[in-house]
C-alpha cells in the first residue's frame, strides 16, 4: 500500500476501533477496558505491519499487538502488571532477535550514506 493510500485509512480505522471499544463496554463484554489507548496500540502496530515489513517494524508492529494483547488482559484482571512488564521486556529481546536474524532489510533511514570519496 502507498504511503498516501496508508496515510488517508489512518483516521478511519482509528475511528472504528473507537466505536468497537465503546460497542464493547457497551454491551458489558469488557466494560472496565480503557479501549481508546488499548485499540490504538493495535491498530498502530498493524499499521506499522503495513507501512512495510523491515528490521524495525518487524519489531515494533508485533510488540504493539502484543502490548495490546497484554493490556486487555490486565484491566480484565487475567494478568497482573508484575507479570505483564517482565513478558513485555521478553517479547521484545525475542522481537529484536528475530529481526536480528531474520531476511529483513534494514530500513533506508537507518542507513548512513557513503561519504565521498572525492571530498577531503
Amino acid at each position: 500500500m502507498k504511503k498516501s493510500a496508508l496515510g488517508s485509512i489512518v483516521v478511519p480505522l482509528l475511528i472504528i476501533t473507537f466505536g468497537v471499544g465503546s460497542l464493547l463496554s457497551a454491551a458489558g463484554v469488557a466494560p472496565n477496558v480503557d479501549w481508546i489507548w488499548t485499540l490504538g496500540l493495535a491498530v498502530v502496530g498493524v499499521l506499522a505491519l503495513a507501512s512495510s515489513i523491515d528490521k524495525v517494524t518487524i519489531v515494533i508492529g508485533p510488540f504493539l499487538l502484543v502490548a495490546s494483547l497484554f493490556s486487555v488482559l490486565r484491566q480484565t484482571g487475567r494478568l497482573s502488571m508484575n507479570l505483564e512488564v517482565p513478558m513485555l521486556v521478553i517479547v521484545f529481546g525475542v522481537l529484536m532477535l528475530i529481526a536480528r536474524v531474520g531476511p529483513f532489510a534494514t530500513p533506508a533511514w537507518i542507513i548512513e550514506p557513503e561519504a565521498d570519496a572525492t571530498k577531503k
